[in-house]
């Protein structure tokens, strides 16, 4: 995600409509610019290269996000698990906070739970979370990792088992959790 946020810049629409033009040039609109439960202002575009982006008008009564904020989209075999990955993920990261959550509406009885869109901040760091229910050509794979620098072998220890979920994943330090969300628990001193 990229947000523009009008609280600190006067021209952030402007800007974001400028960045959504150059990438739709010879990309494709993934969803349309427009408004969402979300935003004022939304859309999701992959460019001529392949890249994903969904660029955001900020909330300027909101809380100031950082300009960039990777996004995890719940498709494949993990498509309608977002909201469980969410709570996962708050469960097992020290002083999370979810600050955005739009729960999505379920198509059936099946996926309870699922989110439109949230973001978190988990050690610190924002991310958002969408599930999907396009059927998408794409999942998660070990191409994109989260990395989590630990202090000592015990936050290792303590972080690779709870992540940890698929054996023939692991190796030197990467593993795979449920969602197939791809980590790297590794030294800080490394």
């Amino acid at each position: 995600l990229l947000y523009f946020d009008p609280s600190r810049d006067d021209a952030a629409r402007e800007k974001l409509d400028r960045v959504w033009d150059a990438f739709a040039d010879g990309g494709e609109v993934l969803m349309p610019l427009g408004e969402y439960p979300y935003s004022r202002r939304f859309g999701w575009v992959q460019d001529k290269f392949g890249v994903s982006w969904q660029l955001v008008l900020s909330d300027p009564d909101a809380e100031p996000r950082p300009f960039i904020v990777p996004c995890l989209l719940f498709a494949g075999a993990a498509k309608g698990r977002g909201g469980e990955a969410l709570e996962r993920y708050t469960s097992v990261f020290p002083d999370s906070q979810v600050t955005v959550r739009v729960p999505e509406e379920a198509t059936d009885a099946t996926s309870p739970g699922q989110v439109e869109f949230a973001v978190v901040r988990l050690l610190g760091q924002w991310f958002s979370l969408m599930d999907s229910e396009v059927d998408h050509a794409f999942t998660f794979t070990p191409g994109v990792s989260l990395e989590i620098r630990c202090d000592d072998q015990a936050e290792i220890d303590r972080y690779w088992a709870a992540l940890s979920e698929v054996p023939e994943a692991e190796a030197c330090g990467w593993c795979a959790d449920r969602f197939g969300v791809n980590w790297q628990v590794t030294p800080s001193t490394m």
